[in-house]
């Protein structure tokens, strides 16, 4: 295909694009983003672990991955980025916030995201006609209906490719592709995100039950 942008694609589009990517493999979704998008195009990525990336470099090996370092995350978090980076040879991008109050997270957490995450996400996708992310329906009720594309809030196509994954597939790609993967998976963290605002989580509870523990809040916003 040749490259298209983003205003080659009417909301109706995408809903049809979206039924169809529902009998497609992941590979096969991340292929028609870099043919259509490329080199306007980025993964974000949490290094939770390294399926996304995995796929995407294959298809891809240049593909920008974005990291939001938020000055929160777990040392096994940043270390994962750099093991990363290095297995995959990573055309990676970090966006690091300069400065916030140590204390933000814990005064408002609301506030603490959108200005530490969401904003840097802003800032990485500025003048990027689309992107992808790892949210997968089954990681929690809140997703269960994830789109495998949609056009985002900033008006964005924002690719889903491993949405109709299982945990259970997931497990299974790491182990035969030798998938680097964020050591606090095996610690009791199914869902990794900033250090204060992240529990372990009891076996057969709900994986994302460890995020903002005690609280309503079960989104970032990184994925509005």
């Amino acid at each position: 295909m040749s490259n298209l942008t983003v205003s080659n694609f009417t909301d109706e589009e995408l809903a049809d694009l979206n039924e169809e990517f529902e009998h497609l493999p992941a590979d096969k979704v991340i292929q028609w983003g870099v043919d259509n998008f490329s080199p306007h195009l980025s993964l974000a990525a949490s290094m939770t672990d390294a399926v996304l990336i995995d796929l995407a470099v294959k298809v891809d090996p240049a593909i920008e991955v974005v990291f939001i370092d938020t000055g929160f995350h777990f040392p096994e978090t940043l270390e994962t980025v750099e093991r990363v980076r290095r297995h995959y040879g990573l055309n990676l991008r970090l966006m690091t916030v300069a400065r916030h109050d140590p204390n933000l997270w814990q005064m408002d957490p609301e506030n603490c995201c959108s200005a530490v995450k969401a904003g840097q996400l802003d800032r990485a996708l500025a003048g990027k006609a689309a992107w992808m992310s790892g949210l997968r329906r089954a990681e929690a009720v809140t997703r269960a209906s994830a789109p495998i594309v949609v056009r985002d809030l900033r008006g964005l196509v924002k690719l889903n490719p491993i949405a109709l994954w299982t945990d259970e597939q997931v497990a299974d790609y790491m182990v035969t592709h030798s998938v680097p993967f964020n050591p606090l998976l095996e610690r009791g963290y199914p869902s990794i995100g900033c250090m204060p605002c992240t529990k372990p989580v009891a076996p057969g509870a709900d994986p994302r039950s460890g995020r903002w523990a005690g609280t309503d809040k079960t989104e970032c916003g990184l994925h509005n």
